[in-house]
């Protein structure tokens, strides 16, 4: 391989080398950190021009490099409120998984709305206690109103699966324009008309300073009383108590709670505040709404088709503003 082609170093498992092989072809010389001898490390790690990692300050630990070369640097996940992005250089250009996973959460998306729509857990539990109620009504997806917060590409995904059902979608996203369809397309300014027109809000836009908090008691009093709210990004958006505290007094609402406030990957445990999976109008699902078959292969495809981009001089996608979107603290992320 020439020697003069720009390194990749790849922090995860050597079983993505035949993958980043392939994409990278022509383009860079692939190495894995785990391949390298521990006295190498330090300068493997140095030398690299680009980084592909998932958890660096784990997967890297006690061997980061003072003065990294790394010119772009490109993790495999969507979310990366659990990175430390201070640590990186800043000529760096830093860039998220963004859409990796996007079919996969948008199907967990819809599943959940279904399922929380027709009440199936809710008479499921009652039929478990002798309970047969064959004459009440579910519910139905058609003609209603999908509110979307957060209008990449999970919430562009959804939003292809609800048309299925004639939804009209309403979304935002930061700049209020997408050249993905939406019958209206607006800025977190909007937040309360969206809110208010939702019957099925879907929470999906990454935590950062601006979002952590944003919906508490105030916004879901904008909701309507029978909406259901699903959460596939992460429990801070949302107010534990505020939400705890809304669907207790509107049982016919419901929440489909994939993301939760206390984790094991970001916080080394799960916990609740309050007995959300008491409630009767409750799903919850452990955080695994990208988890399917050879999900992992397309989003670690994903992930080097956007370092392609950057050593072809191409725009990559998912650049990150370390100053905007800077969420890390130290709880064993």
């Amino acid at each position: 391989m020439n020697a003069a082609l720009p390194v990749v170093l790849c922090t995860l498992g050597p079983e993505l080398r035949p993958l980043l092989e392939t994409k990278l072809a022509g383009l860079a010389k692939v190495r894995f950190l785990a391949d390298v001898d521990a006295t190498e490390r330090p300068a493997a790690l140095a030398a690299a021009d680009v980084l592909l990692c998932l958890r660096p300050q784990l997967e890297i630990g006690a061997d980061w490099p003072a003065q990294p070369a790394w010119r772009f640097v490109q993790f495999m996940s969507a979310g990366v409120d659990h990175i430390d992005l201070t640590k990186f250089p800043k000529t760096a250009q830093l860039a998220c998984n963004a859409g990796g996973f996007s079919e996969a959460m948008a199907e967990h998306i819809l599943a959940m709305a279904l399922a929380l729509t027709k009440k199936l857990l809710y008479n499921h539990r009652r039929m478990q206690q002798g309970v047969f109620d064959q004459l009440s009504d579910t519910g139905t997806l058609r003609g209603k109103t999908a509110g979307i917060l957060g209008f990449g590409g999970i919430g562009q995904a959804t939003a292809d699966l609800f048309r299925h059902f004639d939804m009209r979608i309403e979304a935002i996203n930061r700049s209020g324009r997408s050249a993905h369809p939406a019958d209206f397309l607006g800025t977190l300014a909007d937040l309360e008309r969206l809110m208010r027109a939702a019957d099925v809000l879907v929470v999906c836009l990454p935590l950062t300073p601006q979002t952590e908090g944003l919906i508490g008691a105030r916004e879901l009093g904008w909701l309507k009383p029978n909406a259901t709210l699903i959460n596939v990004a992460r429990g801070e958006i949302i107010d534990q108590k505020a939400l705890y505290d809304w669907l207790v007094a509107n049982p016919e609402a419901s929440a489909g709670i994939d993301a939760w406030w206390v984790e094991p990957f970001r916080h080394g445990e799960f916990r609740m505040d309050y007995p959300f999976l008491d409630l009767p109008n409750v799903l919850g699902s452990p955080h695994n709404s990208p988890r399917v078959p050879g999900g992992a292969q397309i989003s670690a495809a994903r992930a080097c088709d956007n370092i392609a981009r950057f050593l072809r001089g191409e725009q990559p996608r998912g650049l990150l503003d370390p100053a905007s979107v800077n969420m890390f603290r130290s709880t064993g992320a």
